[in-house]
């Protein structure tokens, strides 16, 4: 498993191109396992906006250069001064299980604590591929919740929040 200084994670602007790859890897899993409806995952151009702020974790490659393998991506977008909805959490295929992604959900809950909000909200799919995504949201204290901001009720669609302190 990584170590602590394996990992750099940055807040991002999200110019380095093998962002845009790996967000299109995330687009592509989205699709495939949901129908077109029930798609929430957020575009490049969509990540950008003011709204939403971005981090991603970078490893050393296998040379040992620090900070040259995208690892994750996590993402909060803003709904309001107390809420925020949680985006774009996603782990390298190739790197899962190795706990990232549990570093990097407690890297961005540190982050809205810090920001100021009291909630943190998120959206994840009911299909089989999510379930170790919901059972790690619900292990780090996330419980089911009723759709927030523009989002209804779909059975394709899981609705998770945590009240943070």
């Amino acid at each position: 498993m990584p170590t602590e200084t394996d990992l750099l994670i940055r807040l991002d602007d999200l110019s380095d191109p093998r962002i845009a790859a790996f967000m299109e890897e995330h687009l592509q899993d989205m699709r495939a396992t949901s129908p077109p409806e029930s798609v929430h995952a957020l575009d490049m151009n969509k990540l950008r906006q003011p709204d939403i702020a971005f981090w991603t974790a970078w490893l050393s490659d296998e040379r040992g250069a620090p900070g040259q393998m995208l690892a994750a991506t996590a993402a909060i977008k803003h709904l309001d001064a107390a809420h925020a909805e949680l985006k774009s959490m996603r782990t390298a295929a190739v790197l899962r299980g190795r706990g990232l992604a549990r570093r990097m959900l407690r890297h961005v809950l540190s982050e809205a604590r810090q920001r100021g909000y009291r909630r943190l909200s998120l959206e994840t799919g009911t299909q089989d591929f999510f379930e170790p995504a919901r059972q790690l949201y619900a292990s780090e204290g996330f419980v089911d919740c009723a759709p927030f901001g523009g989002y209804r009720l779909d059975p394709y669609s899981c609705f998770m929040t945590l009240e943070l302190k």
